[in-house]
């Protein structure tokens, strides 16, 4: 089989991202209450660390339904300062950041807790990294920028996707080109993190499901990079049977805590995984239907991965396959192949289970080559197991058009 330019240029890159890293110091993995109650566990934990000034990061819907209370009145009645930003918004933008940088500031907070989902922490993170770097958020932007070590930083995800709580990237967008940027660092990994089903029960089904996807994503991705180890196998393949078994269940009853705290675990630990073996192909065109449309990242996820599963089958059969027999499906006699379509089956069915669609309207046809574009170059970027070009992109996204 010939290989091309493209793909050895890729190998090498890969290869040598890969030995940069391992020579940066290593995320910790944070402290972890878990279960219900566990909010107020993380607070007081908080609290008998000695901090005197803390930022709650959040945003306005979950400080009216007191979701942010739940942890601000416990901080409050330790004798810790309690300052509130909740200008959060999805796909959080520079300017965000920067204007709950400014409070942190103002307030002199000497730590930082995000409540809220993936847009919240990864706003919490770059504030807490830039606030003791001494520059602006768009400082922190690329890998290891944070020379001096960030506020502690602590997490309490209400949503159950992507990870972040225990991942070392953020994503920020430019409020103008929409394009995403990635501050990756080990030292901003939160410090300690709750998973408390109890403030999740009221979660919609539509975001449960589509953050449910995105966990997914990070789990399947993990397990198909050319990174992936035998440790964060474990990992991967725990979440992806947890969230199968669990997913439904919440979409169908949002009040099951058990399967809220389940989903809350698969989570955390698919964010455990990508932080090895990264992500990959879907989140690299997720991305860009995110930066054009405001498509919700889960989503997008959701609705991406079944075409990148098919473009990538040949690559990753046995894996694929392994999967299958993960979560029981088909036959073990049938062949690989088989069994790889089973696991992709499985996943389409999943998603038209919660109602997910696999076209997206928002896509414009004479969008697709620039989004392509992009979505190629991140591609490149990850430890994919197969290397999409520009037409190979296209024809993807244009399968996901009405």
């Amino acid at each position: 089989m010939k290989i091309s330019v493209a793909s050895i240029k890729h190998t090498v890159f890969i290869n040598s991202l890969k030995a940069l890293i391992k020579l940066a110091p290593s995320a910790t993995t944070p402290m972890s209450f878990v279960g219900a109650g566990s909010t107020a566990q993380l607070s007081e934990h908080i609290a008998r660390l000695g901090v005197k000034r803390v930022l709650i990061v959040s945003d306005k819907p979950l400080v009216e339904l007191g979701i942010v209370a739940r942890a601000g009145d416990v901080l409050t009645a330790a004798g810790v300062e309690v300052t509130i930003y909740d200008g959060v918004l999805p796909d959080p933008t520079f300017d965000l950041v920067e204007a709950g940088l400014r409070l942190q500031r103002q307030h002199q907070c000497d730590c930082v807790l995000a409540i809220g989902g993936g847009s919240a922490i990864d706003t919490a993170k770059t504030i807490a990294a830039a606030a003791t770097n001494g520059g602006s958020a768009r400082a922190m932007v690329g890998y290891f920028k944070a020379k001096i070590q960030p506020l502690p930083l602590f997490a309490i995800p209400t949503t159950s996707g992507t990870g972040s709580e225990v991942t070392f990237g953020a994503v920020i967008s430019d409020a103008v080109s929409h394009e995403k940027f990635i501050v990756g660092d080990s030292k901003i990994v939160p410090k300690a993190v709750a998973l408390d089903p109890e403030i999740i029960t009221g979660l919609p089904p539509a975001i449960t499901a589509a953050t449910g996807m995105d966990a997914l994503t990070h789990a399947v991705e993990a397990y198909l990079s050319s990174w992936a180890t035998p440790q964060n196998d474990d990992y991967a393949k725990m979440a992806v049977k947890m969230i199968f078994e669990n997913l439904p269940i919440a979409y169908a009853d949002g009040g099951n805590l058990h399967a809220r705290e389940q989903m809350s675990i698969a989570a955390y630990y698919a964010g455990l995984c990508i932080n090895a073996a990264a992500v990959g192909n879907v989140h690299a065109i997720a991305h860009q239907l995110g930066a054009w449309y405001g498509t919700p990242h889960g989503l997008a996820n959701a609705v991406v991965m079944p075409e990148v599963l098919r473009f990538s089958k040949d690559a990753v059969v046995d894996r694929l396959a392994e999967l299958a027999d993960l979560i029981e499906l088909g036959n073990r006699a049938d062949t690989p192949s088989i069994k790889a379509d089973n696991f992709i089956n499985a996943v389409v069915q999943l998603n038209e289970s919660f109602g997910i669609s696999a076209k997206l309207d928002a896509i414009r046809i004479p969008d697709i080559t620039a989004i392509a574009t992009r979505a190629v170059k991140e591609g490149a970027g990850y430890p994919v197991p197969k290397l999409m070009d520009q037409q190979e992109c296209e024809q993807m996204i244009r399968a996901m058009c009405l």
